[in-house]
């Protein structure tokens, strides 16, 4: 055994004199190695080439065992670092000007995002139904992760009383259509991005037309007439629907997407709930803190799913008690007599 390990130190320091590849000398150290343990399993016990490396193959396939279990430990380290080490894609900067790669270099850095991640924010559309609780940290954070082209329908104007939650209005904007004073905050914040105001009701005789506009929807809205509408004309167009409530100290969310196998908001909720059994945040009250938790989970939706990041809770309803601190995810399915995606 001594006078193989002593000819694979031969071809070790001598590779290493005639600067031969690490990988050649592993190779003819591996064929050494091969020859030897042919000869011990192939030659008669007593033969002296077999007494001269060993006499038992045994030892040998230990040692083999010992060095596999070396080889894949190094591989395995080799892999974490190469998962550790972030690779920044190139941006494009014709698409970005200097100040939008600085405001965006905390997504570019991502490796889940990198530069083409923060393009294809910049290229999506998105409509938010609804600027009240859950559509004001929605919206102030779509603009400040860069979406392109950002819609907002609302046929409400702010009120003193929307100001405990709706973080996006001001003092100063009471009276004024919600839809413009959020695109006016969405745009000190963020000068970057496009905002299309719709004051107005989303209804049957729009709803259509505005829809086809945008790639994705998000649905803040506090009734169940709306969130019907919202998610049969997100059906029929085949585009991804994120959907938010909230009830006290209790919100929760899903991706509702049926062109990509998960279900829609009908087949979770056939029916709307009789009067009385999911009042309003008006008549049972809700924390203020709340929407922002649920509409910045919201907003972390739509990133993931323009860019394939992560996983969306497609077919998945996230639900957070504030109260307790606590979060739970319950699996959804279609439902085969669904009258909208079934």
């Amino acid at each position: 055994m001594l006078l193989v390990l002593f000819l694979a130190g031969l071809i070790w320091i001598f590779g290493w004199l005639t600067k031969t590849s690490q990988r050649a000398r592993f190779i003819m150290i591996g064929a050494l190695f091969g020859i030897v343990l042919l000869g011990q399993v192939a030659l008669p016990d007593g033969h002296p080439l077999r007494e001269a490396t060993g006499e038992s193959p045994a030892l040998w396939l230990l040692l083999a065992a010992f060095v596999a279990v070396v080889l894949l430990y190094r591989r395995g380290l080799q892999a974490l670092r190469r998962r550790a080490v972030k690779k920044v894609e190139p941006v494009n900067t014709a698409t970005f000007s200097e100040t939008e790669l600085n405001r965006y270099a905390r997504h570019i850095v991502l490796h889940e995002l990198g530069g083409p991640g923060q393009k294809r924010l910049k290229q999506a559309k998105v409509l938010v139904i609804g600027a009240g609780g859950l559509g004001a940290p929605v919206l102030l954070y779509l603009a400040a992760s860069g979406i392109g082209t950002i819609g907002v329908i609302d046929d409400d104007e702010v009120e003193n009383a929307n100001l405990q939650r709706q973080v996006i209005h001001r003092d100063a904007d009471i009276g004024m259509p919600k839809v413009f004073s959020a695109q006016a905050a969405m745009l000190a914040q963020n000068p970057f991005v496009t905002v299309q105001p719709y004051h107005r009701r989303l209804a049957d005789e729009n709803a259509n037309e505005l829809f086809a506009d945008y790639d994705l929807i998000l649905d803040g809205t506090d009734n169940f007439k709306t969130r019907y509408l919202s998610n049969r004309i997100a059906v029929e167009q085949g585009k991804p629907l994120i959907s938010g409530a909230l009830s006290q100290w209790e919100g929760q969310l899903s991706v509702f997407d049926p062109a990509n196998g998960a279900p829609c908001y009908q087949c979770i909720f056939p029916e709307a709930p009789a009067d009385g059994l999911a009042p309003s945040c008006a008549e049972a009250g809700v924390v203020g803190a709340l929407p922002g938790v649920v509409g910045s989970m919201m907003a972390l939706e739509a990133i993931k799913v323009i860019t394939g990041a992560g996983s969306p809770l497609r077919g998945e309803m996230l639900i957070y008690d504030g109260l307790y601190g606590e979060s739970r995810k319950i699996g959804l399915q279609r439902r085969g007599d669904c009258p909208i995606c079934g």
